[in-house]
């Protein structure tokens, strides 16, 4: 009898909570479909196409032709129209304003969806003094995001015919600890469901935690550079496992953020390690657990690894179309978010 007492405020309090934990995986969602648009975006050159910050304004398009004309003739004054896209029609240049557009606008889709079931919910008292800090940091990361993504475009518009490598990176950092950072505050929004953690587990399945990060950086110098567009073989370059001209820039440092050879280079030899670590820690996971409990999660992770591999190197050797290279980007992230999601189940 005192189980079944016992049972009924943890029922209450799951039925409480349910709806919170559900809103915060709807935004990660929204947050992953805002990376892919943003892949589309840079990987058809649009992310230029509007050269003004309009936080309240922009939310609406050009609805007549002298709208039109008014945001093309912007355009026609960066140097990636003058050097790049000169002679460029009006109907071509809507086809890229749309993906800049709508990437922006579902950033403040992101901002709507996130306030205003919060205000329902505190009203509703489904939310606690503990979730406060949490849901707080969510909210400033998301409003930073819009900052960076300005401060991204903004290096693009005045000097160069892209957007800054560096300032892409950084955006898609900040894009990927927030993704992370919702899926973590939501699975410890679930009940535990941990039968074994080893001693010195949790520390390795955080080492796989960063290098899959600091891949995904990678990926973005890859993506800045346009680097996926050269040297489209695998598994050599130019018949090669290790190219000629890693270290062309002085200072040597320099080719890891702008030696194109260098920086696809790294991107490869990353990938390896993510995939030696993980066929290192899905063995051990299997022979300790067979997958029972939390630990479902290493099974996951290897099959997102292994379709990650493959995904990257399709991509390479298909000169990066448009459907692989997203479904490339949003696999990395739907396998750091399993990763993030494993740490967070085993946390508690």
């Amino acid at each position: 009898m005192s189980v079944i007492n016992q049972s009924i405020p943890d029922q209450l309090h799951e039925a409480k909570i349910r709806p919170v934990r559900l809103w915060l995986y709807f935004l990660a969602a929204l947050v992953l479909l805002m990376v892919m648009v943003g892949g589309a975006t840079r990987l058809t050159d649009s992310g230029l196409s509007i050269t003004e910050w309009k936080p309240i304004s922009g939310t609406i398009p050009p609805l007549s032709l002298e709208d039109w004309n008014a945001e093309f003739d912007a355009y026609r004054q960066i140097p990636e129209y003058q050097l790049i896209n000169k002679g460029m029609s009006l109907e071509e240049f809507k086809g890229i304003f749309w993906w800049e557009w709508g990437h922006r606008f579902l950033g403040r889709v992101i901002g709507l969806v996130f306030l205003f079931p919060f205000l329902v919910f505190l009203v509703q008292r489904r939310l606690d003094w503990k979730l406060a800090p949490a849901l707080t940091g969510l909210f400033l990361m998301g409003g930073f995001q819009g900052f960076l993504g300005w401060w991204m475009v903004s290096s693009g518009l005045s000097e160069r015919v892209d957007v800054s490598q560096y300032r892409l990176a950084a955006h898609l950092g900040a894009a990927c600890i927030l993704f992370m950072s919702l899926i973590w505050v939501a699975r410890r929004l679930r009940p535990s469901n941990v039968l074994w953690v080893q001693k010195g587990w949790r520390p390795l399945i955080v080492l796989l935690l960063v290098v899959v990060f600091i891949q995904i950086i990678a990926g973005a110098f890859v993506a800045g550079l346009d680097a996926g567009f050269s040297h489209n073989t695998w598994p050599l370059m130019d018949g090669r496992f290790i190219p000629s001209g890693l270290a062309m820039l002085d200072p040597v440092w320099l080719n890891i953020f702008e030696n194109i050879i260098t920086v696809q280079f790294n991107h490869r030899m990353v990938a390896y390690l993510i995939f030696a670590i993980v066929v290192g820690l899905t063995w051990h996971a299997w022979a300790k657990t067979q997958f029972d409990g939390v630990h479902g999660w290493m099974l996951t992770i290897a099959i997102l690894t292994v379709l990650q591999v493959v995904l990257g190197i399709i991509t390479l050797i298909y000169v990066v179309p448009l459907h692989l290279g997203l479904a490339h980007q949003v696999t990395a992230f739907v396998l750091i978010g399993a990763i993030t999601a494993y740490l967070s189940d085993m946390s508690r």
